[in-house]
C-alpha cells in the first residue's frame, strides 16, 4: 500500500480519535514502512471537536472570556481553520456537562456564552462558523445564545430577559429582527447527529434532560417551557420549530439556532468531510480506515463510518471499519460502501473491562488486519 487515510470517530469513554489514528498509523507503518498515512481525527460536535479540526487541518486555538453555564465568567475557546475564514466552536466549551460537575441544573443553565463565542469569531472576520451541538448541560432552546447575539425575549409585562430552561415558560414575545450586525453574511452550520424534535416524548427534555440532572417533575416543566417557546416563535415569527428534525439537539439549541439565527443543521460527519476536502484527499488512496465505539442499526443513519463509506464508495476506495463492538443489523453497512468490519473486543469482555485494555486490543486488531493485507499484497507482487 502506498497511501492510507485514517478517519475514525472517538470511542466514547475510552480513546480519542487522535489516539486511534496514532495506533492505526503505527500498525500500518510496521508492515508498510513507506506508506503515506493521512490522519483526520473526528469528533461528534461535543468536547474535543475543536482540537480534532485543528489536528486535521492546522489552525489557531483562540481563548476568550465568556459566560459559563450559570452566567459565571470563564475562560473558553474556539478554533480558527481554513486560513482564518472558518471558526469551529463546540458549545461544550462554555455550556458543557464537564463544566458543572455535581451542580447539574438544566433549569438554570444557559447557552449565553455560546453566543458570545460566535460573536467573538465573527469579530475576527470569519465567514463560516461550525458549531458542534454536543455534550450540553442546558435545556434553554438556544435562547441564551440567541440573546447574546441580539434576539430579544420579553415576558407578559414587556420586560426583556435572558431565558433559561426554567424560564422558557415566561416568554411572551420574541423579536429576532435585530441580530448582531457582525453576523451579516456569515454562514452558521450546526453539527447535529440526532433527529429528535424540540419537545414531546422524544424531545430534548424527556430524552436528554435526565442526564443533565433533571428529575421527572423537572423534565415535565422543561418540556412545557419548550412547547411555550415554539408557540411564541410561531406566533411572532411565523415559523413552527416544534417538529424540526434535530431541533431537540443540545437542549433545543438545534431549533433555536435554526429559527432565530438562520443556522443550518447538518450531520456532523458531512460537515467534517466537506471542510477537510475529503473527496480530494482520498482520490488516490489505496484504503480508508474508520471506526466508532459501536456499530449497529443506528449507525446506518449516517454517522461517521457510514458517512465516510458513502463518500468512498463513489471513488471505489475500500473502507475498513475497526470498532469497539458490533451490534445487530449492520449488514446494511456493506451496501453503503463498507468493505469489512472488525471488532477490537478480542476476548469478548464487558465494557468495564474492555475499556481498560482498549489500546492494546486496537493495536492487536490492526496488526492482524495488516498481516492479512501484507500477505495479500505480497501474493499480488
Amino acid at each position: 500500500m502506498k497511501k492510507v487515510v485514517l478517519i475514525p470517530d472517538s470511542f466514547k469513554e475510552t480513546m480519542s480519535s487522535l489516539e486511534i489514528c496514532n495506533i492505526m498509523k503505527k500498525s500500518i507503518l510496521s508492515r508498510f514502512p513507506g506508506c503515506e498515512t493521512i490522519s483526520i481525527p473526528v469528533a461528534d460536535g461535543g468536547e474535543g471537536s475543536v482540537d480534532c479540526f485543528l489536528d486535521a487541518m492546522g489552525g489557531e486555538r483562540v481563548t476568550v472570556k465568556v459566560s459559563g453555564p450559570f452566567f459565571n465568567q470563564i475562560d473558553s475557546f474556539y478554533g480558527l481553520v481554513d486560513g482564518g475564514k472558518t471558526a469551529v466552536i463546540e458549545m461544550a466549551a462554555c455550556a458543557g456537562l464537564p463544566l458543572v460537575g455535581a451542580s447539574k441544573n438544566p433549569m438554570a443553565a444557559t447557552t449565553f456564552g455560546v453566543g458570545q463565542l460566535i460573536s467573538a469569531a465573527a469579530a475576527r472576520g470569519c465567514k463560516k462558523i461550525i458549531l458542534g451541538l454536543g455534550g450540553s448541560c442546558t435545556n434553554d432552546g438556544g435562547c441564551g445564545a440567541a440573546a447574546a447575539l441580539g434576539v430579544k425575549f420579553r415576558d407578559k409585562d414587556g420586560k426583556e430577559f435572558v431565558p433559561t430552561g426554567g424560564s422558557l415558560k415566561d416568554i411572551a414575545h420574541v423579536d429576532a429582527s435585530l441580530p448582531d450586525p457582525l453576523l451579516k453574511g456569515i454562514e452558521i452550520i450546526c453539527m447535529c447527529d440526532i433527529d429528535n424534535p424540540l419537545y414531546g416524548e422524544t424531545g430534548a427534555a424527556y430524552v436528554f434532560a435526565p442526564q443533565k440532572g433533571a428529575d421527572a417533575g423537572m423534565v415535565k416543566l422543561l418540556d412545557e417551557g419548550l412547547i411555550n417557546l415554539a408557540a411564541v416563535i410561531n406566533s411572532c415569527l411565523g415559523t413552527n420549530p416544534g417538529e424540526m428534525p434535530g431541533g431537540g439537539a443540545a437542549g433545543g439549541m438545534g431549533a433555536g439556532m435554526a429559527v432565530l439565527l438562520g443556522a443550518k443543521l447538518r450531520m456532523g460527519i458531512q460537515t467534517v468531510l466537506d471542510l477537510v476536502g475529503f473527496d480530494a484527499v482520498i482520490k488516490d488512496a489505496d484504503m480508508i480506515f474508520t471506526g466508532e465505539g459501536k456499530i449497529d442499526m443506528q449507525s446506518l443513519r449516517g454517522k461517521v463510518v457510514i458517512g465516510v463509506a458513502r463518500r468512498a464508495k463513489v471513488q471505489k476506495v475500500p473502507v475498513i471499519a475497526v470498532v469497539g463492538d458490533i451490534g445487530n443489523g449492520v449488514e446494511g453497512a456493506y451496501n453503503e460502501g463498507v468493505t469489512a468490519i472488525f471488532s477490537i473486543n478480542n476476548v469478548a469482555v464487558p465494557f468495564e473491562k474492555a475499556k481498560l485494555r482498549c489500546r492494546e486490543d486496537m493495536a492487536l486488531t490492526m496488526d492482524n488486519i495488516m498481516r492479512l493485507i501484507s500477505v495479500k499484497t505480497a501474493g499480488n507482487d
